[in-house]
């Protein structure tokens, strides 16, 4: 079962920006479609953005334009990079395999995810 461990999280005032960074245990992970997943409190649990093993990507509308999604298969990572950061971005950020561009995530254990919060 692949395993995820998330970091690079932290607190930041709105505008501010964070690289989250994702390691997927396993020698698979150049075929797996990948995906930043985010849950609030007393929120569920929502697509942030995906990239699939081919490379292309797609975004929440919340994420469009100040998020980005990459991978780097050698490493077993995959990033998001997140700019302009608003209090409602204020979550914990997990990564997870996903079926495809529609973002759903595949069943199997999550990682402990990484705290980001926005406030002023």
């Amino acid at each position: 079962q692949v395993q995820f461990v998330e970091s690079g999280g932290g607190s930041v005032q709105p505008g501010g920006s964070l690289r989250l960074s994702c390691v997927a245990s396993g020698s698979l992970f150049s075929h797996y479609n990948m995906g930043w997943y985010r849950q609030a409190p007393g929120k569920q649990r929502e697509l942030v953005a995906v990239i699939t093993s081919g490379g292309n990507r797609n975004y929440a509308d919340s994420a469009k334009g100040r998020f980005t999604i990459s991978r780097d298969n050698d490493k077993n990572t995959v990033y998001l990079q997140m700019n302009s950061l608003k209090p409602e971005d204020t979550a914990v950020y997990y990564c997870h395999t996903a079926l495809g561009l529609s973002g759903h995530y595949t069943t199997g254990s999550w990682g402990q995810g990484t705290q980001v919060s926005v406030s002023s």
